[in-house]
């Protein structure tokens, strides 16, 4: 059972002022290839998990976008930890599913 959910907007300053879009993408990537929940919103990004598996896919996002040349990273995280009964993407949506 996930014991967490981590949000995260993700704000890379980019060689020679380029778009941040294709930085974006491959952070989404590296949530993707942790293979944990996620939903991706207008200004962040959900995943679902483990705390100490999410916080990992946190750091491993910084560290790509600064392999890929971005000289600093920022991250807006938000963290929602309930390790007695659980975190779960659906259950706090179960009102709003299509987000409405």
């Amino acid at each position: 059972m996930a014991n967490a959910l981590v949000s995260i907007q993700i704000l890379p300053t980019t060689p020679g002022g380029e778009s941040v879009l294709p930085y974006v993408d491959r952070a989404i990537d590296i949530i993707k290839e942790a293979g944990v929940p996620y939903r991706v919103a207008p200004l962040e990004t959900t995943m679902e998990g483990d705390l100490q598996q999410l916080l990992a896919v946190v750091a491993r996002m910084s560290e790509a976008l600064a392999e890929l040349g971005c000289p600093s990273v920022i991250s807006q995280v938000k963290i929602y930890y309930n390790p007695g009964s659980g975190a779960s993407m659906d259950r706090l949506l179960e009102k709003y599913p299509d987000g409405r």
